[in-house]
């Protein structure tokens, strides 16, 4: 029986999700995914999806939203891949008693703001160039591991390279329980 495998887009869901394809394609052999876009989960619906309205949409009661519908429809303990918005929302329903397996954020925009880390093992990915990576300072406080990837942006997760490397680590680790 494959592991379970949620996986949390970014702020854009599917409007811009062509990317996650990738991901699907190269996991789903491996896991039972359940996939959720994260628009849906806060219940954003917007006449004008700009950057800007999409984030205030999520700050202004959005990522909590999310985190309430997330709750209510997991109770299993799983893997998680949460990108961007999504890592944050996977971050605050684990500390608000989420099941966990593991969870891998990549580029997770708000978790610079939390005080604790989630109780399962966690991966979390940036580029060097994101905005939204926490200081060196928080990174020690909350005892996170942080990898960053140099030369990449906020967006590194839709890069074909970096698509591989996080569905290589991912399934090295969960294959890699399943052996032992």
């Amino acid at each position: 029986m494959a592991e379970r495998l949620v996986v949390l887009s970014d702020m854009w869901g599917v409007k811009k999700g062509l990317w996650i394809t990738s991901y699907l394609g190269y996991l789903q052999q491996y896991f039972d995914i359940v996939f959720y876009d994260c628009q849906q989960l806060a219940n954003i619906d917007l006449t004008v999806n700009s950057d800007e309205n999409i984030h205030k949409e999520f700050v202004n009661g959005g990522i909590d939203t999310a985190v309430a519908h997330l709750l209510k429809r997991e109770n299993e303990a799983s893997h998680y891949l949460a990108f961007s918005t999504g890592g944050t929302i996977a971050w605050r329903a684990n500390l608000k008693g989420l099941p966990m397996k593991s969870l891998f954020a990549v580029s997770a925009t708000r978790i610079r703001m939390e005080t604790e880390k989630p109780e399962c093992a966690t991966t979390i990915l940036y580029g060097d160039k994101d905005k939204f990576m926490p200081s060196e300072e928080w990174v020690k406080q909350v005892g996170a591991k942080v990898e960053i990837v140099p030369n990449f942006g906020h967006e590194l997760y839709t890069d074909e390279k970096i698509i591989q490397k996080v569905c290589k680590e991912l399934l090295d680790k969960v294959l890699h329980k399943q052996l032992q």
